[in-house]
């Protein structure tokens, strides 16, 4: 790896990409530091930054909802409109159809995306101003300058600052994928994961305990070499294509393989689930201060740091987590793949699996097929996001809990994944290079 990132940047084109990746990367970490108007960023330190679910609603979105940066929603309004344009897409025929124009249809597609996002992050910032002013207050805290309201001119200036910063970094997203080397989008939330680290390792700092660290940290190195396995690997389904004969002229026949990935869904099923079970924790802890008894009581019992059944750390919370994931893995697994659409294609195309007759035969077996391989690639996914939460949920692991959260089994899973592919870009860019003289 060092060595294709040596022989990379001696190549002029490509050492221009990177630094413009670099460039992108370094604007994004100065606007993460610029707070929205309104703000007093002295209380969300006492306060905000300690709150669990203010640190999983950042886990994935590539911002830092706690420090109410202008990017503070990150691309979690861009991921979900995705997400939903994508189960749109399997629901109406008409989205259906334009996905199968090509590159035409895709562009259309990745459009709507970026329209539907807007709503989606002002309802959020919405959402998440009003649920900061409610955690705040039951602390005695005011950090806002003016009491959040829509009848007020801030709170307004403070929804379209969220909702701009969001904006601005899909922009950004976009500019790296265009102009540099990987994913523009993974890259934002690789980037964001990662400035919390030094915090995290400075929270641990304070008060030391080595034995922990070190199990901690053979358990992440564990993850990390099973996540680069299991990414890596793939069901090679052989595929025998039959003598073709176009005018006068017989096409020799062949045989390939049907590469399918052990996860294909990749951290969708994790980002649907803490969607989910989040939904119901902001709800509950927006009502913790609620003058009705029955409705305060009710709160408690559902959020309650401490006792509350929906705790982060609770057996309930973790055990939906996996629940969840699995489940949401199967689902988006088989809106990628479709099996009979493939098996529609290898028919068109004079291909068969050896031993499998064409068309329905093809595709209960690539069904069956896919059902096995994405069982293991979803309990594997599954098991990622809840065991470091689990360990740190641990009484003998009590001062690793922030890394839990923080630094947990999605975060290396997305980390490893960007690393992964970028350096699979940049190989095959050098490759390029290298076979450039036998192109001319």
């Amino acid at each position: 790896m060092l060595e294709s990132m040596l022989n990379a940047f001696r190549a002029p084109d490509i050492r221009r990409r990177l630094l413009f990746v670099a460039f992108i990367l370094i604007v994004y970490r100065a606007l993460a530091h610029v707070l929205i108007p309104g703000i007093s960023s002295g209380a969300l330190n006492t306060s905000g930054g300690d709150n669990s679910i203010f640190g999983l609603l950042s886990l994935f979105s590539g911002g830092d909802v706690r420090k109410m940066s202008i990017v503070g929603l990150g691309l979690n309004p861009y991921i979900n409109a995705t997400i939903i344009m994508q189960i749109l897409q399997t629901t109406i025929p008409s989205l259906q159809a334009l996905s199968r124009e090509g590159e035409y249809g895709r562009n259309k597609i990745t459009s709507y995306s970026r329209w539907l996002s807007v709503p989606l992050a002002a309802l959020q910032a919405y959402g998440i101003l009003a649920f900061l002013q409610a955690d705040l207050s039951r602390s005695g805290i005011t950090a806002f300058t003016t009491p959040f309201s829509f009848e007020t001119y801030q709170s307004w200036t403070q929804i379209i600052a969220l909702t701009t910063g969001s904006i601005v970094l899909m922009w950004l997203g976009e500019l790296i994928t265009e102009k540099g080397i990987g994913n523009g989008i993974s890259f934002i939330i690789f980037a964001g994961i990662v400035s919390r680290v030094p915090g995290t390792v400075g929270t641990f700092l304070t008060s030391p305990d080595w034995l922990e660290l070190i199990t901690f940290g053979l358990v992440g190195i564990l993850i990390i070499f099973t996540i680069i396995f299991v990414q890596e690997g793939q069901r090679r389904i052989p595929i025998q294509y039959a003598n073709r004969v176009r005018g006068h002229r017989i096409y020799q026949g062949g045989s390939t393989f049907l590469p399918l990935r052990v996860n294909m869904s990749g951290v969708i099923p994790i980002i649907f689930a803490i969607s989910i079970l989040l939904f119901p924790l902001q709800i509950a802890t927006y009502f913790g201060n609620s003058s009705v008894g029955w409705v305060k009581d009710i709160s408690t019992f559902i959020a309650d740091p401490s006792s509350g059944i929906l705790r982060t750390s609770g057996p309930i919370y973790l055990s939906l987590y996996f629940l969840l994931t699995l489940g949401f893995g199967f689902f988006y697994t088989f809106i990628v793949f479709k099996p009979d659409e493939t098996a529609n294609n290898l028919r068109k195309s004079g291909g068969f699996i050896p031993g499998i007759r064409p068309g329905q035969p093809t595709e209960d077996y690539l069904r069956r097929v896919a059902f096995r391989i994405t069982l293991a690639g979803a309990s594997f996914i599954a098991l990622v996001a809840v065991l470091p939460m689990v360990i740190a949920a641990l009484p003998m692991f009590s001062n690793l809990s922030g890394v839990g959260v923080g630094l947990g089994g999605t975060s290396i899973l997305i980390v490893v994944s960007v690393v992964v592919e970028t350096m699979k870009q940049l190989e095959a860019q050098l490759m390029m290079r290298s076979y450039e003289g036998f192109i001319r």
